[in-house]
């Protein structure tokens, strides 16, 4: 059974990293910054949607008849979920005001989810192997899987963005593109961490890298977008 002392370790491990991440996205938004309620909102609703998320992921798996159907719905459920987190907690929210907020809200989710992620595959290393290998283990999830979360739910928010001053319909075909897009890059992310030798999979991790370099590419147009480009 896991100590205490363990369990201390795993969430440090699983929390850490992703406030490291957070602080370096929250300047991104440097000039007119969210309240750090609702960036905590967002945070813990990320982390929460975790625990909704297990029980659907596993429901739906003995419905699919291979593991990388498995994994491709899982990364669908899995970008919806935190959309939904988000939605219904700070995206309608009247802070949500310039085009860059819901990147930045959709990121903390996504931090949150991966927080959450992160510590319970930390335990079960921590359960039964050593800690060289816990270590390990987190720090290919740091480099790996919480960029992936980052980056594909950054894709909705930015998503969001370009849409920020355009109808209602178009706000909303924006969100279902930005889901789709999202949930297309988690699952080929997926298919290439299935299909990879475990000697090649920095390779893998350096797509999601080279994709981070797009991302903060297209904050900065959108940091640009102002109400008059769209009427």
């Amino acid at each position: 059974m896991l100590e205490l002392t363990e369990v201390g370790v795993a969430v440090a491990g699983g929390v850490l990293p992703t406030l490291a991440w957070l602080w370096f996205w929250r300047r991104e938004d440097s000039a007119h910054p969210e309240p750090r309620r609702l960036i905590a909102l967002a945070f813990f609703m990320g982390m929460f949607a975790v625990a909704i998320v297990i029980p659907i992921e596993k429901f739906v798996a003995p419905f699919l008849a291979s593991q990388t159907l498995i994994f491709t719905a899982w990364s669908v459920i899995e970008e919806v979920a935190k959309y939904v987190m988000a939605r219904i907690s700070v995206l309608r929210n009247r802070e949500d005001d310039e085009p860059i907020d819901p990147v930045i809200y959709m990121v903390t989710v996504a931090l949150g989810f991966a927080a959450a992620e992160n510590t319970l595959f930390l335990l079960s290393p921590l359960a039964g192997d050593t800690t060289l290998q816990t270590i390990m283990t987190g720090n290919l999830r740091f480099v790996g899987a919480t960029l992936l979360h980052v980056l594909s739910s950054a894709i909705i928010g930015v998503a969001l963005g370009l849409s920020f001053y355009k109808s209602g319909r178009m706000k909303h075909e924006y969100a279902v593109a930005g889901v789709i897009l999202a949930s297309l890059l988690h699952s080929i992310f997926n298919f290439f961490i299935l299909n990879t030798a475990e000697d090649h999979l920095f390779r893998t991790f350096a797509f999601v890298w080279l994709g981070l370099i797009v991302l903060l590419a297209a904050v900065e147009y959108i940091k640009r977008i102002h109400r008059q480009i769209f009427k």
